[in-house]
């Protein structure tokens, strides 16, 4: 099978710079004037078939449609009519693959998780914005948009192929409650910006979970994170845990998407086998073979088979002191019925500060990115259409509505530094942390290996984890296993 192309000509991953001059280069300022619209629905307007998140458009859809037409300006004589996919991120894919590769028309807008967006731009089965967009719509998103979700939506040519609509971070939360009541000042030491380190928090977890066990019945674990052999720990829990540690899976953070078989693989370094050992620690104590010093047992064996679902419950049940989670956790904790303003949140935690760290980009506080961009079907018959939804989509009016509506980040992280995102409750009163986190967020390495290469990380962390094979080992088989993926292209 011959090497991909694309990557040989320009593999790394694209800079603003070469975004400018992919954009320029297109020329785009011409011939978005009219309505050429190809579909119209019973009363006249045009419709857009938006392939969009299950949840959000059975429980808000008729509001999210209200805020592109009343806050984005989107005209009345266009109708957006929400195509629920299902709720499995894998699924959805699948779906939309599959229609794509056919040639389909419908949806015309399609809601792309940004961790495989980049799959379906290496194939190219999506529209080059550069060359689709308004002028000043690209200089909007290129300026103005967090980087690195920006960078889960370009080609390795730097043209733009998707549009963030929101972004997602993880975030550490916890029980301001519990915590001061074993005698620490969370507001007044500034946790809610300030990272502390994983040998810090481990301490304060454990003196806390003693410190409350008498009191608190149902409390029996000081921290739960997701560490399930899936694609969520690969790309996120232990990602970010890696990173923190000044590790990557492929040397640095510019070989994110490439070049496939010519960056260098880096699993079997010292931080990248600290991280597991610090996991082992959290799970089994410093009695563990692989264990760390100074890291006490903090979590329960079960984060083995767990998934974000199973650490949000024993957060909700009082089990923990803290978890790992997305920012939807807060939303549902910090409400005045349940945790209230008891309920903290923080940077996650790091071992090595990045001026120290050994692979290109990583060390310090790490949140792994999430979040979803916009792609246009390149057969569409209703560009026009299209267009004015992305448009209506980047204004700051619909950013603010879409986090206050559903809770979905604004993609433009600044949004989180103004008034109006600090008074949408709870999750506003978390603005500060959440601008922290997405100023540190990392992309997955996504390119169309990823799948087989998320499998590889997922069961060989979680199994090294789970005690079946020590840290060193499981790495050094694991670097051998991904030679053999990135060299089948």
């Amino acid at each position: 099978m011959p090497r991909d192309s694309s990557r040989e000509s320009g593999g790394r991953r694209a800079t603003r710079r070469r975004f400018i001059a992919a954009a320029g280069a297109a020329g785009v300022s011409a011939g978005f004037a009219g309505c050429l619209y190809g579909t119209t629905g019973s009363g006249g307007e045009t419709v857009v078939s938006f392939g969009f998140d299950p949840s959000a458009a059975q429980a808000v859809g008729d509001e999210i449609r209200a805020l592109f037409h009343e806050e984005g300006g989107l005209s009345n004589d266009i109708r957006i009519t929400f195509e629920p996919g299902v709720q499995d991120s894998g699924s959805r894919r699948d779906k939309y693959m599959r229609q794509l590769t056919g040639g389909e028309a419908d949806p015309d807008l399609i809601l792309m998780d940004s961790g495989w967006t980049r799959t379906f731009i290496d194939r190219e089965l999506v529209t080059n914005l550069s060359s689709f967009l308004p002028q000043d719509v690209l200089d909007t998103v290129e300026s103005e948009y967090l980087e690195s979700s920006l960078s889960t939506a370009m080609g390795s040519d730097g043209s733009l192929y998707g549009v963030p609509l929101f972004p997602d971070f993880g975030v550490m939360q916890y029980r301001k409650d519990l915590v001061r009541n074993a005698g620490f000042q969370p507001d007044e030491d500034d946790w809610a910006t300030e990272p502390m380190t994983w040998e810090r928090f481990s301490q304060i977890m454990a003196e806390t979970l003693q410190a409350n066990a008498d009191e608190e019945e149902s409390l029996r674990y000081g921290y739960v994170f997701p560490f399930d052999s899936y694609e969520g720990l690969s790309c996120c829990s232990f990602n970010e845990m890696m990173t923190s540690w000044g590790g990557a899976y492929f040397g640095g953070r510019d070989n994110l998407f490439g070049p496939i078989g010519e960056r260098p693989i880096t699993v079997d370094t010292e931080p990248v086998v600290n991280s597991i050992r610090m996991a082992r620690s959290f799970i089994y104590g410093e009695d563990d073979d692989a264990a760390l010093d100074g890291y006490p047992r903090i979590s329960p064996e079960n984060v083995l088979s767990w998934s974000e679902p199973n650490v949000h419950n024993a957060m909700v049940n009082g089990e923990t002191v803290a978890q790992r989670n997305w920012p939807y956790s807060i939303a549902t904790n910090a409400t005045e019925e349940n945790y209230g303003t008891d309920y903290g949140v923080m940077p996650l935690p790091y071992a090595t500060e990045p001026s120290n760290a050994q692979a290109e980009g990583t060390g310090g506080t790490t949140s792994a990115l999430g979040g979803w961009n916009m792609t246009v079907n390149p057969n569409t018959e209703v560009p026009d259409a299209v267009r004015e939804v992305i448009e209506a989509a980047t204004t700051d009016e619909v950013m603010l509505g879409l986090f206050r509506i559903w809770g979905w980040l604004p993609p433009k992280l600044e949004l989180l530094r103004t008034q109006a995102a600090r008074d949408i409750e709870p999750t506003g009163r978390y603005a500060e942390t959440l601008y922290v986190a997405g100023q540190n967020s990392m992309p997955r390495p996504v390119t169309v290996l990823w799948p087989q290469e998320s499998s590889a990380i997922s069961s060989a962390v979680n199994g090294s984890a789970s005690r079946e094979q020590a840290p060193a080992g499981a790495m050094t088989d694991l670097k051998n296993e991904l030679q053999v993926i990135e060299g089948s292209t």
